[in-house]
C-alpha cells in the first residue's frame, strides 16, 4: 500500500508471520484489559514524551540518515517538539475528555437519565509515510493511547532507519502487546491494511489512500485519511509583502517541500509576479546561504522521488513555463544530487504536471490573479485542498476567502503551524482526507461514543403499552402535536 520500491532489508516472510501474530496478540491482550483507567493512560503518555526527549539526537540522526541530509533542528521543531506538545496536551485534558457526559433527556422518557461513555476501539493499525515519519507515527499513536488502545505502527520502508530506532526506543517502555513497530515493503503494508483493525489510520498520497480504504472496506473498518493534494497560498493586494514572503517560502522549504501542507501553488495579483520573484530570492539566500551540503536544507527522500520532481521540470519547460531558480546554487552538486535547490515556475498552464499532481518537492508555481473572487474560483474549480493561506491586512476580505472555499484547513498571515495547534482537530475532506485528530479530536476519533439511557420505574412508557385505547391515543395525539 506503500510506494513501489523499498529500502527494507529484513526477511519478508518473517515480518508478515509477525504481523499476524502481533494483530492476534494484540487483541487478546485488549480483551483481557480493554479499559486502562486514567493514571494507566497517563503514564504511558509521560513515558513516551520522557523518551522522545532522551533519544532527540539519536531519532534525529535516524530521520537525517534516511533522507541522506535532514535538518536536525528542524527535526527538533516540526517533530520532537509537535509530538511533546501533544503528549503534554492529553496528559493535561485527558481525565475531562474520558469524563462521562451527561446528555439531555425528552420530556417524555423522564425521570430517566442519559450519558455517553468512551470507550477504548481495541487494537488501532497507523500507517506512516516518509516525510515526517516520526510526528507522523507518534502523533496519531498519541491519541490512541489516550484513547485506550493497543497499537501496530507501519513504517514506510523508505524510512528503514528512523523505524529501526523507534522500534528499539518504543521496546523500551511498551510491550509489544501495547504498541510494536511493523517494517517492510508494500506487500507487508497490504497485509498490514487487510487485517480487521478497529481502526485504520492512514496519512500518505491520494492514490495510496484509495487503495487503503478500499482494503479496510472488506472488514468494514473504521478509516481516518490524512491525504494530500494542491494547496494554494493568496497573496492579497493589501498583503503585508514582507511577512507574506518569508512565510510562503519557509511554509515551502522546511524538509525541502515534502510536507503534506506545504504551499502548493502561490496566487498573487496580476503584475506582481516580478516583485515576488526577487523578494522570494532575497529571502531563500537569507534562509539558506549555501544548497549544497548545507546541513539546514534537507534533501529529497530518494532517488525517485528526485526523478520525479526533475521531471515535473522538464514537462513544464516543454510547454513554455518560465523556471526561476531561487538561489544562486542552481544544479544539485555530483556528491549529493537530492539536495534539490528551490525553482519559482511562471506563466504555467493547467496542462502542465506540476499543476495536476502534487508536488512534494521545492518548486513553486506562482499563477496571477485579477480579482480576490477569481482567486477564490481557481481554487474552488479543483479538489478541495488540505489547507489554504491567506496573506491579507482585511478582516472582511480573509472572512470572504475563508467563508467561500472549503479546505482541511487554513490559516490567515501565516503557513503550515495551524497543524501544531493541539486544540485545532486536523484533517482533510474529499480527496484531501476524511476525518479528523489531534487534542480532543484524536481522542475521540479512537474512541467509541457509547450512548447510555438509564431508564426509571416511573417512567411514562408503560401507558403506551398495547393494547392500544383511546388514552394511549390520546397521548400520542398530543406528543406529536406541532
Amino acid at each position: 500500500m506503500t510506494e513501489e520500491g523499498t529500502l527494507y532489508g529484513g526477511d519478508v516472510e518473517q515480518e508478515m508471520n509477525r504481523l499476524n501474530n502481533l494483530f492476534a496478540d494484540q487483541q487478546q491482550a485488549f480483551r483481557q484489559q480493554p479499559v486502562p483507567d486514567l493514571e494507566q493512560r497517563r503514564n504511558a503518555l509521560s513515558r513516551l514524551q520522557q523518551l522522545l526527549i532522551r533519544n532527540s539526537e539519536e531519532l534525529a540522526a535516524a530521520v537525517s540518515s534516511d533522507f541522506g541530509n535532514r535538518s536536525a533542528f528542524e527535526t527538533r521543531l516540526l517533530e520532537l517538539f509537535t509530538c511533546c506538545e501533544g503528549l503534554r496536551h492529553s496528559r493535561r485534558h485527558l481525565a475531562a475528555w474520558m469524563r462521562p457526559e451527561r446528555r439531555r433527556t425528552s420530556l417524555w422518557f423522564q425521570p430517566a437519565t442519559n450519558r455517553i461513555y468512551y470507550q477504548p476501539l481495541g487494537v488501532v493499525g497507523i500507517v506512516v509515510p516518509f516525510n515526517y515519519p516520526l510526528y507522523l507515527a507518534i502523533a496519531p499513536l498519541t491519541a490512541a493511547l489516550a484513547a485506550g488502545n493497543r497499537v501496530l505502527i507501519k513504517m514506510s520502508e523508505f524510512t528503514p532507519a528512523t523505524a529501526g530506532v523507534l522500534k528499539k526506543l518504543l521496546a523500551e517502555i511498551f510491550s509489544e502487546v501495547e504498541v510494536a513497530i511493523i517494517s517492510g515493503p508494500a506487500q507487508v503494508a497490504e497485509a498490514f491494511t487487510s487485517l480487521p483493525f478497529d481502526h485504520l489510520f492512514f496519512t500518505g498520497s491520494i492514490p495510496v489512500g484509495k487503495k487503503v480504504m478500499a482494503a479496510a472496506s472488506r472488514n468494514l473498518t473504521p478509516v481516518t485519511l490524512e491525504l494530500g493534494g494542491k494547496s494554494p497560498a493568496i497573496i492579497a493586494p493589501d498583503a503585508d509583502w514582507g511577512l507574506a514572503v518569508k512565510r510562503i517560502i519557509i511554509g515551502k522549504l522546511w524538509n525541502a517541500g515534502q510536507t503534506c501542507v506545504a504551499p502548493d501553488y502561490l496566487l498573487l495579483p496580476e503584475g506582481q509576479q516580478e516583485r515576488f520573484v526577487a523578494e522570494a530570492q532575497k529571502a531563500t539566500r537569507a534562509f539558506y546561504p549555501t544548497i549544497s551540503g548545507n546541513p539546514d536544507y534537507s534533501a529529497i527522500i530518494n532517488q525517485r522521488h528526485f526523478q520525479r520532481l526533475q521531471e515535473l521540470l522538464e514537462d513544464a519547460a516543454a510547454k513554455g513555463a518560465r523556471l526561476i531558480h531561487l538561489h544562486s546554487e542552481q544544479q544539485p552538486p555530483q556528491e549529493n544530487g537530492r539536495q534539490l535547490p528551490p525553482m519559482l515556475l511562471l506563466d504555467t498552464t493547467e496542462e502542465m504536471r506540476i499543476r495536476q499532481e502534487e508536488i512534494f518537492g521545492p518548486l513553486l508555481p506562482v499563477i496571477p490573479y485579477q480579482t480576490l473572487d477569481d482567486a477564490v474560483n481557481h481554487i474552488n474549480d479543483r479538489p478541495r485542498p488540505l489547507a489554504l493561506y491567506y496573506f491579507g491586512q482585511n478582516r472582511d476580505s480573509a472572512r470572504q476567502v475563508l467563508e467561500n472555499t472549503t479546505s482541511g484547513g487554513a490559516s490567515v498571515n501565516g503557513t503550515v503551524l495551524h497543524v501544531a495547534q493541539e486544540d485545532l482537530p486536523f484533517g482533510g475532506i474529499g480527496p484531501s482526507g476524511m476525518g479528523h485528530y489531534h487534542g480532543r479530536e484524536g481522542f475521540e476519533t479512537f474512541s467509541k461514543k457509547k450512548s447510555v439511557m438509564y431508564d426509571s420505574k416511573f417512567s411514562a412508557v408503560p401507558l403506551l403499552y398495547p393494547p392500544y385505547g383511546k388514552r394511549a391515543k390520546l397521548l400520542l395525539k398530543w406528543m406529536m402535536r406541532g
